[in-house]
């Protein structure tokens, strides 16, 4: 990989992610500012998805196979952010049994009196959730989505991203990620008990 030869080489913190990574064809080296700007939230997504064990390894493969792919990024894309949650959540992919698992456990955990909770390997894999996913109900109900709905959903409602930045990180188009948003918190409303039910929600950025 090439040495930077000066600072005047490296990433300026107010470069954007397409400059940054057009300068990296010429200097791989400034690819690390991508990593520094974006790993902490990618591994955050990919632990609530799949446990912190996985996302450490995930994480990592996630920059390796951007940084391969760094020639066919699109420089007039400003924001990293939708190339690198498409690139999880492909990743992501590989896993669903073991996502599926997880929420469902997570679901059975509501069930369980107060004073069991915290025994047994349910208990660890709520915690290797996270806050943000400890409503059991909602997890049995993410467990039972089809994987396109839940991907959606959870990119926009996890990874924060607005519906045009869902549609670049999945690779379909902008009215498809509002449908499958549609359908997926409809489903959700439905296995919560109505409209009443607390679902994910949607940014208003971008809308």
């Amino acid at each position: 990989m090439t040495v930077l030869s000066d600072s005047a080489s490296a990433p300026a913190a107010t470069d954007s992610d397409g400059s940054v990574i057009e300068r990296s064809w010429r200097t791989p080296d400034a690819f690390a500012a991508i990593f520094d700007r974006h790993a902490d939230d990618i591994h955050r997504y990919i632990a609530r998805r799949l446990g912190t064990d996985t996302a450490d390894d995930l994480m990592a493969e996630t920059f390796v196979i951007a940084f391969q792919r760094r020639h066919s990024y699109d420089p007039a894309h400003t924001h990293a952010r939708p190339w690198l949650y498409g690139i999880a959540t492909n990743l992501i992919g590989r896993h669903r049994r073991e996502e599926a698992r997880r929420l469902r456990a997570l679901s059975r955990m509501a069930a369980l009196p107060a004073d069991r909770t915290a025994d047994g390997p349910e208990a660890a894999v709520a915690a290797g959730l996270g806050a943000d996913a400890a409503h059991g109900t909602v997890a049995g109900a993410l467990a039972a989505l089809p994987a396109r709905y839940r991907d959606v959903l959870l990119v926009i409602a996890w990874g924060e991203l607005d519906y045009a930045e869902a549609a670049q990180a999945l690779g379909v188009p902008v009215g498809t990620v509002r449908s499958r948003l549609h359908r997926a918190r409809t489903k959700l409303q439905k296995a919560l008990g109505g409209p009443s039910g607390t679902t994910p929600t949607a940014p208003r950025k971008g809308n």
